[in-house]
């Protein structure tokens, strides 16, 4: 646990050292985010291009990571160091184009798809899938397992990129996500022992948004951009991939032997969710899917009254009561989680209901936030 500490630690400390100068460089080079349009509720030109110094924390994190003994046999036996590195290289290249001129909808999905074929390519790929209830297993052939893990990462992408519409929400939900897998992957074990990158870049994703909030959080001094988003959905999607993909038998709970699979989905079930709504409302008023809307969570919250600051806070609750309530069963019997999951959900009740400042207002008047066009939209 501590290696994992002391690589988290410096994918943060390096994250926030390198932000300012990312920030310089924006303004340099006139990446800025500029206020006005349907969408944009922020007020004053902001920076983007927040993902590059995640990038270099990530980087950094790895090589740190590289050294350590703990992580020996990842770095000595395993591709999935090199499948990380390329494919976060590819997914944050495709974010500074769009960050910068603004890729169409149909050629960014192309290029998170690129990335993910390249993670996939080079080692991290679905290889068994239990069938649950049945207790079989199935051992995927590089045909069925490559388009089934690009899937899952384009989808992780995209619903990381799809919440990156407030100040600090889009890290601190990843954050909050990496936190919950990480415990899940220290309590479960993987039969074989075949080493997984799936700890290390979960701790690694807690480390870069942590650093990143500290620019990030309202009222930003930088947005992350398509460049950031991206890559935090891609590192998340990785994790959860290597360490499903590996895992040849079930996990030694018997709540998750019947389900593994679902445990990286269930740690981001609220963008995941705010994700299939979109495409539904959309679908249902006849839109293209890739238009952007201000029918988001985020946006919801905020015309109901809340403040920014406290929209952020209520979407951080409901994800934390998601990620953790999934990984809870590893530490407590489920029918004891059964009261706290019920008070849980009525905490969060009250907090999205209650506390707003009255009538809906228009969040075009907001003060400034994110509020940037995301991931296929």
């Amino acid at each position: 646990m501590w290696a994992h500490l002391a690589v988290a630690a410096a994918a943060a400390a390096v994250t926030a050292v390198v932000t300012p100068l990312v920030i310089r460089l924006a303004r340099r080079i006139g990446a800025l985010d500029h206020p006005g349009g349907p969408r944009k509720i922020h007020r004053v030109a902001t920076p983007t291009l927040g993902g590059l110094a995640m990038l270099v924390g990530f980087l950094v994190a790895i090589l740190v990571a590289s050294q350590l003994v703990e992580f020996g046999p990842l770095f000595e036996h395993t591709s999935e160091p090199v499948a990380l590195i390329v494919g976060a290289l590819v997914i944050v290249a495709i974010g500074v184009a769009d960050d910068l001129i603004g890729l169409p909808p149909t050629i960014k999905l192309a290029g998170q798809i690129v990335a993910a074929l390249v993670v996939a390519v080079f080692g991290i790929q679905l290889a068994y899938f239990w069938i649950p209830g049945f207790d079989v297993l199935l051992v995927l052939s590089g045909d069925l397992g490559l388009p089934l893990t690009v899937l899952a990462l384009v989808a992780m992408i995209n619903a990381v990129n799809l919440i990156d519409g407030l100040d600090g929400l889009a890290a601190g939900v990843a954050a909050i996500a990496g936190t919950a897998f990480y415990l899940f992957t220290l309590r479960t074990d993987l039969r074989e022992n075949i080493p997984t990158s799936a700890s290390l870049v979960a701790v690694i994703v807690v480390g870069v948004a942590i650093g990143f909030l500290m620019h990030n959080r309202h009222p930003a001094r930088i947005f992350m951009g398509d460049t950031g988003a991206m890559l935090l959905g891609l590192l998340l999607g990785a994790a959860g991939v290597s360490f499903v993909g590996r895992n040849v038998a079930p996990s030694s709970v018997d709540f998750y032997g019947a389900m593994p699979l679902l445990i990286p989905g269930l740690v981001l079930a609220v963008p995941f969710l705010d994700t299939a709504f979109a495409i539904v409302r959309r679908l249902v008023r006849g839109v293209p899917v890739a238009l952007a809307d201000r029918g988001h969570v985020h946006h919801r919250l905020l015309r109901m009254g809340h403040s920014h600051r406290r929209a952020v806070l209520i979407f951080y609750y409901w994800s934390a009561v998601a990620a953790f309530g999934s990984v809870a069963p590893v530490f407590v019997p489920l029918p004891r989680l059964v009261p706290w999951g019920i008070g849980a959900l009525a905490v969060g009740a009250i907090l999205t209901l209650v506390g707003g400042r009255g009538p809906a207002r228009d969040v075009a008047t907001a003060p400034s936030m994110e509020d940037r066009p995301t991931g296929t939209e």
